[in-house]
């Protein structure tokens, strides 16, 4: 992996208001959470002992300057070292490394958000998750239902008579329906605690034999329901769990390290709002270890069906509060159906896959495959983050 400060810090990092958690060592080792400066990383637990606390604060960004400027915020080392200690493979407990950006925030989830990617939760429906029939109906759907979809806005009354339209000739979805119809798609991706980072292996079921990265932008909002920030991650999909059934979403997305985010959060303020946020682009690349495959993809957060202040007003709301904040994968327009072995069987991932997924301004997130029962289990909970801020003096 590379994880070179150049290839995973933004490239205007000199400009970003970029925060994150970091495992300090010491005679009372944990988690901090960070803000990256100068090419140093500094302890924030004095200012505010998690994310999630640092985040639902009136003004996150001027807390954070406000921090350096005093020395509350204590240095912990070079960025660049503690990336190159956060390998799963090469990482010594005795060093700071860099964990996920966010602690005790539910990780929540958008799905079909993009025309591309819905139409092949519709495909994956159709071939109830056998890779072989998707080529054939990826066709049949794409001529039928593609160009009908690629300007509706969701909710609106040409969504709803396209919606009619695709009733009457038999070709209606679940998918479909979060795709176009007023209400989106918005699940629960995994547990408070359980992403991982940068550097970090993420997970796939050793029984799935169709599945792949999703690359996502993940937004940062706080208890109030405002959107303070953003950073990168990889929602892993199993395409033939989800195909079977979707009643079995949560068995696909939901296992040991198939939850990613990272490297920082990028906090919005004068520099990188909400108008620059819409207009990201996040480049995805798979790399096999072993067999010299590779996969890139490319898309615009300009192709959203949903604005994202919609997606995150759908999450959190009057109806649904979250008291420590959610992080909310938007979803993706990244679908590979490039055959990688066997001829129409499309893309999977193989053990060893390194997937980077970068944005200019996010920076880079960069992961290994592996299986998720190979994978060092998730221990470190909610409760073993209250003793330990207990055991340092932070609550």
């Amino acid at each position: 992996m590379n994880l070179a400060a150049t290839h995973i810090l933004p490239a205007d990092a000199d400009r970003a208001t970029l925060v994150g958690r970091a495992w300090v060592p010491g005679p009372l080792p944990g988690p901090s959470p960070v803000v990256i400066h100068a090419g140093q990383a500094y302890d924030l637990s004095l200012v505010r002992p998690t994310i999630a606390e640092l985040i639902n604060v009136e003004d996150p960004v001027a807390t954070v300057r406000a921090a350096l400027a005093s020395g509350r915020a204590q240095p912990i080392g070079a960025v660049a070292s503690m990336l190159s200690n956060s390998g799963a493979d090469a990482r010594n407990p005795d060093r700071p490394y860099f964990l996920s950006p966010c602690d005790l925030q539910a990780l929540r989830a958008c799905g079909v958000t993009f025309v591309a990617s819905m139409l092949e939760r519709v495909i994956e429906e159709h071939a109830k998750g056998d890779p072989a029939q998707a080529e054939e109906i990826r066709g049949t759907l794409g001529r039928e239902i593609g160009a009908s979809l690629s300007s509706v806005k969701p909710g609106s009354a040409e969504a709803m008579r396209v919606k009619a339209l695709l009733v009457e000739k038999g070709l209606w979805s679940q998918y479909l329906e979060v795709g176009i119809g007023p209400d989106a798609e918005v699940f629960n991706k995994s547990q408070p605690m359980s992403a991982v980072g940068v550097g970090a292996d993420i997970g796939v079921l050793e029984k799935s034999s169709w599945n792949n990265p999703e690359p996502e932008v993940v937004l940062a909002v706080n208890n109030r329901g405002k959107v303070v920030g953003a950073a990168l991650g990889n929602d892993v999909n199993l395409r033939d769990w989800e195909g079977r059934s979707a009643l079995l979403l949560g068995r696909a997305k939901d296992n040991n390290a198939s939850c990613a985010i990272g490297p920082f959060i990028r906090l919005l303020d004068d520099g990188f709002d909400i108008d620059a946020l819409r207009r990201t682009e996040v480049e995805v690349e798979v790399v096999g270890a072993g067999d010299g495959f590779k996969v890139e993809g490319r898309y615009s957060l300009k192709q959203i069906s949903r604005d994202p202040l919609d997606l995150a007003g759908q999450a959190i709301g009057t109806n649904h509060q979250y008291p420590d904040g959610l992080m909310l994968f938007l979803g993706t327009a990244f679908a590979p159906t490039q055959d990688r072995g066997e001829r129409g069987h499309g893309f999977t991932h193989k053990v060893g896959d390194i997937v980077t997924v970068r944005s200019r301004h996010l920076g880079a997130l960069v992961n290994r495959v592996d299986h998720c029962h190979r994978i060092t289990p998730w221990t470190f909970g909610v409760t073993a983050l209250m003793r330990n801020l207990s055991e340092r003096g932070l609550i």
